[in-house]
Order: C-alpha cells, then structure tokens, then sequence
C-alpha cells in the first residue's frame, strides 16, 4: 500500500492513477478544499479564490499498479520478489503520488519510505539517513535539485549498497544481493565517479547533488531509466559480455542532458537520447578504444532515414531514429564546425539551460549563436529529413 502526504504546487489537473485515492485531507493554502476524481484525474476545488503561488497537500492511500498505456514497457509501479521498484518513461510518477506528470512541471523532493525491517529503500538524490521502530525502517531522501517528475524513483528491496563521497558529494551506489557479488554489475557501477568525471570534462559541471546507481534482479525489467542521480538499470545489460560501462556513461549522461537540461515536450526526445548515446560512444572510444568515427559510419550505414528524429511520434519515442539518428546529428555538428565549437556548444547549453526545460529549436539557435554560423539547413537534415544527408 502506497499512503503519502505529498505537498506540491500544481500548474493543472492532477494525475494520481487509477488505484490511489484521497482519504480525507486535501488543503489548498492549508485550507480544506473539495475534490472530484475522474478516472487518473483529480480536479480541486479550493474554498477561495488563489493566484500566485499555492500549495496543495493530499493525504493519499492506495494499493499501486503499472502504467498500462506506458511506452517504455508498462511503466510505474512494480511489484517484484522481495519489494518493489518504479521505473518508467514517458508516465510512472502518477502510479504512486499525485502529480502533474509532465516533464514541464519540475520539483524538489523530500521522500520517506517506510519498509519492513530488514529491506532498503532507494530513492533519488542525497540520502538523510533512517529510523527503525516497532518492525518498520523508514528511508529519508532528498532530491535537492528541481527533478521531472518521472525521474522520480523508489527501490525497495534486498541489496549491496555501497556509500561515500566524490568529489564532495555523496555517492550511493546498490546491486540486488540476488546478484553474484564482485560481478559485472558491482564492478560497473563502482566506476560511477571516473565516468561522470570523463562526462564533466566534456559537458561542463556535474549537475546533481549526489551521484549513485541502481541494478535490480527482475528479468521482467529489461531496460534502465535515467532517474535522477540514481539511474535504476535491468540486470540483462551485464550479462552480455562486455564490462557494462557504456551503459552506465549512457544513464550518468542524462543528468546532464534530460535531467538537469529537461525537454518541454516528448517530440524532442532526442535532446536527451542522442546526446546520451554520443556520450557511450565517446565513452567506449576512451574506455575500449572504438573510434567515434567508426561507430558513426557502421551507425550511418545502418540507420533508416524515414522517420524524423526531430519529431518522431509516440511509436517511435524509444527506437533508433531518436538514440542513434540523434547521436549522428551531434557527431556530424562536431565534423562541420570542430571540436573547440562543438564542445564550447555543449557546455553553454548545459550551463545556460540548467534546470530548465527546452525545444529543439532552443539548441538550433544556440548552436547557431555559439558557431556564428547559420545551421537551419544543416538540421533540417538530419533531424528532420527521410532521406540521408551527406556524412
């Protein structure tokens, strides 16, 4: 059972799924205000009228499920073998608290989860340490940095979790103890510091008030999500004999790019999911020795051209043509306008944009700023084209 009072401050109707209800105190402005539930929906009507800013709290209870119309698989809620896990994308938020699950409406949070003892509970940001009485262990959390909410995450379970600081920020990292210990996935996870550090020297700043990782034993989780300073990633990715660390340069890169520089709108998925997959790739040229270029052109080569990376639609928000077409168009920017340019153009945005919301149109104009160049042609193409630019 799910059972939270959530203060948040709305911009719009409420998601709270399908299987959480209030239960009797909603206040706006600390004041009892009248509530109408249609299906996920929760319309509030306050006593009063407000403007400006206000604050709503719900007390709320419920028994979760999975987003069933999620694109990611079914998003949400999660129940698995020793507790449970949330991970989802575009919609998970909504299946445990109630929110305005639009990556638009970015928050702080401070989570507490009460679990039996004996189980940890995993969250975002920068843990605040827990309590244990009468058989119950309650977990605190707190995710200083303004997060979308479907980056918001909770694993509850039995794990390794290995703690500490880097570069003066804590580092929580955690493997299911069904998992061999010392494994690919222990060991993967225990570079977490050195590649945010490769990460930073190319994109600027790490964003995040913490650093940390996830890795879950539920088969039934067959992708990784790039919660917020704790990416949660399915076991089958260290399995496939390499040493995993694409994966997680893939997850600590969206920190950057989705995370702290968020999208206004899921057609422009590639700001975060090329810039994640040049990031493997510039990754595996220092960690494996794989030429970007190389990648680039067995990538071009195979890529098919028909559907626009800028505005792909919702059946294609999770294929290539946003993953490997958007990493392309970034590494064809770098080969028109050279490293000093390109790099220069990465760090202004994650600098400029921090925190904020974005459209592809933001990073034209950047782009254009920054090179002093004129790039509408140049992304027409390879955003938004059905046919092959030149490479």
């Amino acid at each position: 059972m799910v059972h939270g009072r959530q203060p948040i401050t709305p911009s719009g109707r409420l998601c709270v799924g399908r299987s959480a209800s209030p239960t009797g105190l909603l206040t706006v402005d600390a004041r009892l205000a009248r509530t109408r539930q249609d299906g996920a929906e929760l319309m509030i009507a306050p006593e009063s009228e407000v403007s400006g800013a206000f604050t709503v709290e719900i007390d709320y209870a419920g028994v979760p499920e999975m987003v069933a119309r999620s694109l990611l698989d079914r998003g949400g809620f999660r129940h698995t073998r020793d507790g449970a896990v949330v991970i989802g994308q575009p919609e998970s938020a909504a299946s445990w608290f109630p929110v305005n699950d639009h990556p638009l409406d970015k928050a702080t949070y401070h989570l507490e989860i009460s679990v039996p003892e004996g189980l940890t509970a995993l969250s975002n940001g920068v843990p605040d340490g827990f309590t244990t009485a009468g058989g119950w262990t309650t977990w605190r959390w707190d995710e200083r940095v303004p997060m979308a909410s479907y980056l918001a995450t909770m694993v509850v379970g039995e794990f390794r979790v290995t703690s500490g600081t880097h570069r003066d920020l804590p580092i929580v990292t955690a493997v299911s103890a069904s998992i061999p210990e010392g494994g690919v996935a222990d060991r993967a996870l225990a570079r977490t510091g050195e590649i945010a550090d490769f990460l930073e020297e190319r994109f600027g700043p790490y964003p995040m008030a913490a650093y940390g990782g996830v890795v879950v034993a539920d088969a039934r989780i067959t992708f990784a999500v790039e919660n917020q300073s704790r990416p949660v990633y399915g076991p089958d990715y260290f399995n496939r004999g390499d040493d995993g660390t694409w994966l997680v340069a893939h997850e600590l890169a969206h920190q950057w790019f989705g995370n702290s520089v968020s999208i206004g709108g899921w057609q422009h998925i590639w700001l975060n999911e090329g810039f994640a997959t040049y990031a493997q790739w510039m990754w595996d040229e220092h960690n494996r020795g794989t030429p970007v270029q190389a990648v680039f052109d067995s990538t071009y080569q195979a890529t098919d051209w028909t559907v626009a990376t800028g505005d792909p639609g919702p059946a294609n928000l999770f294929q290539n043509a946003v993953y490997h077409r958007g990493a392309l168009t970034l590494h064809a920017l770098r080969q028109t306008l050279g490293d000093e340019v390109f790099f220069t153009i990465l760090q202004t945005w994650t600098a400029e944009r921090r925190n904020n919301t974005v459209v592809t149109a933001d990073f034209i104009a950047l782009a254009e700023r920054v090179s002093a160049r004129p790039l509408r042609r140049f992304f027409d193409a390879w955003l938004f084209g059905t046919t092959a630019p030149n490479s």
